[in-house]
């Protein structure tokens, strides 16, 4: 089995030569695409999330060895989860090779947060298990080089960090709305608008309410302090 001309040069950006093809392509199909013949991602992603926290767990020490398991365990929380694997996969433009079925392809599946951090961690799979643990860790580590180097200001729960930005204004906590619902039963897709008492808002689109709800409160938390930061006169 041969790779595509675009799954070859995903291949080249991820930085792996694949010695069993086939192992990239199951990585890259969606459930909705899968068939008795077709195997999906989600075995694999179940694998890669594991290969993951073991060797950001590796990095986290080695980084920074004097830091408590209080201190890392929020960094490790933020180089895990679903949004830093779909921001690597936007990167890599993991979301171009996708193997989608029509009703996600219509839905903007290319683009969903849970889809492609999902499928990142599918690929880590596919290397590990083509190439073997050094082979995925020196994948991950390339890839996610900058991250670990500035987990400590991401470390934050976008919604903890966007509610005591809040209460130290003297406001009440943000409000999270659904203002939209789409996508078939099995696989919604929400949209949910954060707001604040001062009339701020940003809304964020995701495969779950919870994940939608982080990624708008981060949004809405970065141009919060990027006016700050911009009115505060030098020093």
């Amino acid at each position: 089995m041969k790779l595509s001309g675009d799954l070859s040069a995903f291949a080249e950006r991820v930085g792996h030569d694949f010695a069993q093809p086939s192992l990239l392509i199951e990585a890259v199909t969606h459930p909705s695409m899968s068939s008795p013949s077709r195997s999906d991602n989600q075995r694999l992603e179940f694998l890669g999330d594991r290969v993951l926290g073991l060797v950001m767990a590796e990095a986290l020490l080695a980084h920074d060895p004097g830091a408590s398991e209080g201190q890392l365990a929020p960094r490790f929380n933020a180089l895990v989860r679903k949004e830093a694997c779909a921001s690597v996969a936007r990167e890599i433009d993991l979301g171009k090779v996708l193997k989608l079925g029509r009703s996600e392809m219509l839905s903007g599946g290319r683009r969903k947060e849970a889809l492609l951090g999902d499928a990142m961690e599918a690929v880590i799979a596919a290397v590990y298990l083509d190439g073997g643990f050094d082979a995925a860790r020196a994948m991950i580590m390339r890839l996610w080089e900058g991250r670990i180097n500035a987990v400590e200001s991401d470390a934050r729960d976008p919604k903890t960090a966007l509610q005591e930005w809040a209460q130290a204004r003297g406001m009440p906590p943000p409000r999270y709305v659904q203002t939209a619902r789409e996508g078939p039963d099995h696989a919604p897709v929400f949209t949910i608008t954060a707001q604040l008492e001062s009339g701020a808002t940003e809304s964020a689109t995701a495969g779950s309410k919870r994940l939608a709800e982080q990624v708008a409160a981060k949004a809405l938390l970065e141009r919060l302090e990027s006016a700050a930061s911009a009115t505060t006169p030098p020093e």
